[in-house]
């Protein structure tokens, strides 16, 4: 590769996590929205309750991603604790979204899965999903409070949830990389305390 290109390419990459910081830096004005998030959870896992999580694509990944770590291991060991992606059953999924409609594969599994006293987390970087907020009203419908991880505007989830972490940025692959920064904070302090 020429040397221009190498370069230009090098500086590309340093512009690219130069952003990345920067927003990781600006997540400390949410910590406190954190703080509250994790203590939602602890509360239902700790009542015996469990953790929903629900995203499309990246935010599948992640919601798949949160719920092995608290299923599994973190960092410490511990008794596994009731965590749960609602899209990782491919049969299920591919049965609703063609019965029902894709916009209703997360509320028909939350429907089945959640009870009063559970936790939903509805993850969508824009807040637009419509599948996510047709959980989100199921979640509401069921008594399951509901936290929000999404992007700087937080779309039409801000006003629907209990708590919406809304990250300070626009771009997905930052707010994607956040929410899993966010998702690791979240496992590393229920893990503490529940493992205590």
């Amino acid at each position: 590769m020429a040397t221009a290109k190498l370069t230009q390419q090098t500086d590309r990459i340093i512009a690219i996590w130069d952003e990345h910081l920067r927003v990781a830096r600006a997540l400390s004005a949410l910590a406190p929205e954190v703080s509250d998030a994790v203590d939602l959870i602890y509360s239902a896992l700790d009542a015996g309750g469990q953790l929903l999580i629900a995203g499309n694509g990246g935010s599948a990944g992640d919601a798949q991603h949160i719920a092995a770590e608290l299923t599994g291991r973190f960092l410490l060991e511990r008794q596994a604790l009731r965590a749960l992606a609602l899209h990782g059953n491919t049969s299920a999924l591919t049965a609703i979204g063609n019965d029902y409609g894709y916009e209703y594969v997360f509320a028909r599994e939350l429907s089945a899965h959640a009870r009063p006293g559970d936790v939903l987390l509805a993850i969508s970087t824009s807040g637009n999903s419509r599948n996510i907020l047709r959980a989100i009203e199921v979640a509401r419908r069921l008594k399951v409070s509901v936290i929000g991880l999404t992007g700087e505007s937080g779309g039409e989830m801000r006003a629907a949830c209990d708590l919406c972490l809304c990250v300070p940025s626009r771009s997905t692959a930052r707010i994607q990389e956040m929410h899993i920064m966010i998702g690791h904070a979240i496992c590393e302090l229920l893990e503490e305390r529940l493992a205590a």
